[in-house]
C-alpha cells in the first residue's frame, strides 16, 4: 500500500493516478471533497481529513509500504501560523506515522523556496545553504518541514521540484492569468530572468524512482525540467494563448520589492490578500535555475516530457477550463 498524502491537490491526484494505472494499491489523504469523488472513481481508498490530525494520518498510514507527502499549504502570503501549523506540525504528523507504522520509506516534496533568498539563483545545487531571513511564510515552514524530515530516523527522500505546470494546475499558470485578466499584471525586472519551470509528469516520474532508488535515501535533490526558459516570454505566450493583453506594464524589481513591502503591511493590518508581495516580485523577477546532477546520478532521473511539448499540453488544457468558465 502506498500512501499520498495532499491527494486532492494538484501533484496528489497526479501522483495517485500514476500508481493506480500500474495496479498499485494507494490510499489518498485528502480534504477537498469534489476531488474525494474523484480519487474514489479512479480507484484509490480515500481519507478524508486534514494532516494537522495525528490520529488520521497514523491511522492512514498503517499497512503503508511507502508514503508519498505532498500535502501542504501554499500560497504566496498568509497568516505563519497556518502554514506552520500544516506545512510543520502537519508534515511531524506525518513522520511520526510512518515511525509507529514501520513505513519503509518516506518521499517528502518540498520546494526549491527553502533556498531562495531573493536574489539571482543560477545553476544552484542542494547545498545552497537556507537564508537567515525569508519574506515567505510557505518558504520558511517548508525548511522547518525538510528538517523535520532529515532528524527522523526514516528512510527518506527529500525532492524539491520547482514551479511545478502542466493539466490540473489551478495554481501557476492560472494565477497569472487571472492577474492578467483582473489587470494587475506587470512585468517585474527586465523579463530577460531565466528559471527552471517543471512538468508534472517529470515530478511524478521522479517520486516514482525515489520510492526505491538506494542510493537516495537521506538525500536531497532539486527537480526540474533541465531546460532554462526566459520567463517573462512564456507569461506572454500564455497570455496571448488566452486571448488577453501582452503589453505589460513594467516595473523595476527595486521598485517592486518596495511596493510589496508596503502591501504586506496593509495586508496585515486589513487582513487581506496583498495584490504584490516581495517574494511573488522576486519570483517572477531574478534568475531562478537549478543544478539537477545529484538527481541524475542517484535517482536515475531524466526529464520524460520535454518543456515545450508540456506547455502545449498545459496550454490547451488552460484554455479548455478557460472556456467551460465562459459557458457556465
Amino acid at each position: 500500500m502506498i500512501v499520498v498524502t495532499g491527494g486532492t491537490g494538484f501533484l496528489g491526484l497526479a501522483m495517485v493516478r500514476n500508481l493506480v494505472s500500474r495496479g498499485l494499491p494507494v490510499r489518498a489523504v485528502g480534504r477537498d471533497p469534489s476531488r474525494c469523488d474523484l480519487l474514489e472513481s479512479l480507484g484509490a481508498t480515500v481519507v478524508r481529513g486534514d494532516l494537522r490530525d495525528g490520529k488520521l494520518v497514523s491511522d492512514a498510514c498503517r499497512n503503508a509500504t511507502a508514503v508519498i507527502h505532498t500535502g501542504a499549504l501554499s500560497a504566496p502570503f498568509g497568516q505563519r501560523s497556518a502554514f506552520f501549523s500544516t506545512n510543520v506540525e502537519g508534515t511531524g504528523n506525518v513522520v511520526a506515522a510512518c515511525l509507529r507504522q514501520g513505513v519503509r520509506r518516506l518521499v517528502h516534496i518540498s520546494s526549491p523556496a527553502v533556498v531562495f533568498d531573493g536574489n539571482d539563483q543560477v545553476n544552484a545545487r542542494e547545498d545552497v545553504p537556507y537564508p537567515r531571513r525569508y519574506s515567505s511564510s510557505y518558504a520558511w515552514s517548508k525548511r522547518l518541514a525538510e528538517e523535520c524530515v532529515r532528524a527522523a530516523k526514516l528512510d527518506a527522500v527529500i525532492l524539491r521540484p520547482k514551479a511545478i505546470f502542466g493539466e490540473g494546475d489551478v495554481a501557476l499558470l492560472p494565477r497569472l492569468v487571472r492577474a492578467a485578466r483582473a489587470g494587475r499584471l506587470p512585468q517585474i525586472g527586465n523579463g530577460r530572468n531565466l528559471v527552471d519551470l517543471t512538468y508534472v509528469e517529470n515530478v511524478v516520474h521522479a517520486i516514482t524512482l525515489a520510492l526505491d532508488a538506494p542510493r537516495a535515501v537521506g538525500g536531497t535533490y532539486t527537480i526540474t525540467n533541465d531546460e532554462h526558459v526566459e520567463l517573462w516570454p512564456v507569461i506572454r505566450r500564455v497570455l496571448a494563448h488566452c486571448g488577453l493583453d501582452t503589453k505589460l506594464r513594467r516595473i523595476p524589481i527595486a521598485v517592486a520589492l518596495g511596493i510589496g513591502r508596503t502591501l504586506e503591511l496593509s495586508a496585515r493590518i486589513s487582513g487581506g490578500e496583498p495584490l504584490l508581495t516581495r517574494y511573488t516580485a522576486a519570483i517572477l523577477g531574478r534568475h531562478q535555475t537549478y543544478d539537477i546532477a545529484a538527481a541524475r546520478r542517484d535517482l536515475g532521473y531524466t526529464p520524460i516530457m520535454p518543456f515545450e511539448r508540456g506547455l502545449e499540453a498545459s496550454l490547451a488544457a488552460l484554455q479548455g477550463a478557460t472556456d467551460a468558465g465562459a459557458g457556465a
